[in-house]
C-alpha cells in the first residue's frame, strides 16, 4: 500500500505533528513499507494460535529467600561496646 504526500500530511495533522515539505516524501516511503509489511503479516495463518496479552515472557522471577536467626537489632547490640 503506497501512501502519497497528501495522505501523510493529513495523518501528521491529525496527530498534531508538524512536518516540513522535505520530511513528507521519506516519511511516506517509510510508512508505505510498514503497511506493506503489515499486509504480509495478515497473510500468515494464525488459526489455532492462542492470543497473547503481551509478547514478554509471563511469570515472575523467583529469588532465593534468606532467613537469618537474629534480627538486626540483636546483632547490633551484641557488637556494641559495654558502658
Amino acid at each position: 500500500m503506497a501512501l502519497d504526500k497528501a495522505t501523510v500530511a493529513h495523518i501528521a495533522a491529525l496527530a498534531r505533528i508538524r512536518l516540513t515539505e522535505a520530511e513528507l516524501d521519506p516519511l511516506a516511503d517509510e510508512l508505505s513499507h510498514i503497511l506493506t509489511w503489515m499486509e504480509q503479516l495478515n497473510e500468515v495463518d494464525t488459526a489455532g494460535v492462542a492470543p497473547m496479552a503481551s509478547v514478554a515472557a509471563a511469570g515472575r522471577k523467583s529469588t532465593a529467600t534468606r532467613v537469618e536467626s537474629r534480627s538486626r537489632g540483636t546483632r547490633t547490640a551484641a557488637t556494641a561496646k559495654p558502658k
